[in-house]
């Protein structure tokens, strides 16, 4: 029988001095600053960190809610897209139509961080780049000169992580590495993190990766790839950045995490990770709230637009 390709699967070829190449291309979309007719929102990329050459895309929706002819104050929501830490950016029309919904429709200002992709630049670079995500949010507060579309229309008091497969998995450790440094986000408070089939693993095997592991979109053999190219050179998937369950020198700042909501679907290999990442939360004090589908599969709302707006309307009940 064939070794199963997980290289090819994943349309990526891996190069000698560990860098991979991108074989497949993902449609794109640009920026529009400017109202379009029939476009809900518009949306301009920025700069989060030059030298890091690493960007943002912000959505705010065209049509403002008001109350007494004042503009409402809408969340915030810094938002991690998926594809394993490996693929995908922010610009890619899969990322750009999710969080054009959530601004449109929650309504929010959301922001899509286009953070560094491994294994060109392994995990944690991508939490740093959450991190900067947001400092970068802390300073528009401040400066008086800031970003006109947070200063004019964003809520500071109400930011949300939120993200999709490993987007979820920067979500949680990037909120722990900010419990961890004590980070001081001065006016701006995160209100809640909202994890979309957040994206863990192990070295032990789950019942649902076994039941599963032949899954068309993510089969086990890439995802254990997705892993090797992402995680610590010489660490295996029982590292605290890939299984949250074990024993970590963090545990006792879980408790200290906002209100949690967490997504998943019973058909996806990493469901009984994300039930046991639920009751971790919530045994350690977390306040979560849990939806999940005993039927789907991973990322099904992506290819399901019935679910895609079941998945919507659960982040827009979760956020206050």
């Amino acid at each position: 029988m064939a070794k199963f390709d997980s290289y090819g699967h994943l349309g990526i070829v891996l190069n000698a001095n560990g860098s991979i190449t991108r074989k497949r291309s993902f449609p794109r979309v640009e920026d529009n600053p400017e109202p379009i007719q029939g476009n809900p929102i518009v949306s301009k990329d920025v700069i989060l960190n030059e030298q890091n050459k690493t960007t943002m895309r912000i959505f705010r929706p065209v049509k403002l809610p008001s109350n007494d002819n004042t503009v409402a104050r809408l969340p915030i929501i810094l938002y991690f897209h998926g594809g394993g830490f490996v693929l995908y950016t922010g610009s890619d029309a899969m990322c750009h139509k999710s969080c054009t919904q959530m601004a449109s429709e929650i309504p929010s200002i959301t922001i899509s961080v286009d953070y560094r992709l491994a294994p060109e630049h392994r995990i944690p670079a991508c939490y740093e780049d959450a991190l900067d995500a947001l400092l970068w949010v802390k300073r528009q507060a401040l400066d008086s000169q800031g970003e006109e579309w947070l200063r004019n229309y964003g809520d500071f008091s109400r930011c949300y992580l939120a993200g999709r497969g490993s987007g979820g998995n920067i979500v949680y450790n990037a909120a722990i590495k900010a419990l961890d440094m004590d980070l001081d986000l001065g006016p701006a408070k995160i209100a809640g993190l909202v994890f979309n089939q957040p994206m863990f693993g192990g070295v032990q095997r789950t019942k649902s990766e076994i039941n599963y592991a032949a899954d068309n979109l993510m089969p086990l053999p890439s995802l254990d790839t997705l892993w090797d190219l992402s995680l610590p050179e010489g660490t295996d998937r029982d590292h605290r950045y890939c299984n949250p369950i074990i024993d970590i020198p963090h545990k006792n700042k879980i408790g200290s995490l906002p209100r949690s909501l967490i997504i998943g679907f019973g058909m996806d290999p990493l469901f009984d990770r994300q039930q046991d990442f639920v009751q971790m939360l919530a045994l350690n004090g977390v306040q979560v709230e849990a939806q999940f589908d005993e039927t789907g599969f991973h990322c099904v709302d992506i290819v399901d637009n019935r679910r895609a707006l079941a998945v919507l309307k659960i982040t827009k009940d979760f956020i206050i």
